[in-house]
């Protein structure tokens, strides 16, 4: 019990840092910090598990979410209007010059589900972590689902599924997501 209440404080608090943290000042303090481009319109955790490369945007309306676990994105990444990412305990990584298209989600946690008749929410989460090479291009609507490890220089074609590994060089596309091609 002792545990459940210091995670719903835990949550309280970032939920009022949320809330009481003007966007501007989000926007500002990793312009500052990283040289990273964010819309006010966009809602970033200020968090120092959150590591933005230099060149970095994250447009409007796009979640990120990093209390739970680090995100760190290399040089030159772009996250387009409307995403929602979410690192969870394992965190999640992406290399230098990643871009995504509008309405991604990239979410690095998992509910556990094996209790049945008990809420999931009740029942704990799990998190592997999500990687994300160098050079990787990912279209609009995709989902990256925990566990998913996306190698260098690759695609993945706009509203497709990832929840696996995948070799370096390749083009992947499907629910769930196949290699079609080689680069």
């Amino acid at each position: 019990m002792e545990i459940k209440t210091k995670m719903k404080i835990e949550n309280i608090k970032k939920g009022l840092l949320r809330i009481l943290t003007p966007s501007v000042v989000v926007t500002l303090i990793y312009l500052i910090k990283y040289g990273a481009k964010i819309s006010p319109k966009a809602e970033v955790d200020l968090s120092p598990k959150l590591k933005l490369g230099k060149g970095c945007v994250i447009s409007s309306f796009s979640k990120v979410k990093a209390y739970d676990g680090i995100f760190e994105m290399g040089e030159r990444g772009g996250i387009a209007t409307n995403c929602f990412i979410a690192a969870g305990e394992a965190g999640i990584k992406i290399g230098d010059n990643f871009i995504c298209g509008p309405n991604v989600s990239i979410v690095a946690s998992n509910y556990k589900h094996d209790q049945k008749g008990v809420h999931l929410e009740d029942q704990g989460s799990t998190s592997k972590g999500i990687i994300i090479g160098n050079n990787v291009w990912v279209g609009a609507g995709c989902v990256i689902l925990d566990g998913a490890h996306i190698a260098d220089n690759s695609i993945v074609v706009a509203n497709s599924t990832v929840s696996r590994r995948y070799k370096p060089d390749v083009i992947i596309q499907g629910s769930p997501a196949k290699v079609i091609l080689k680069r």
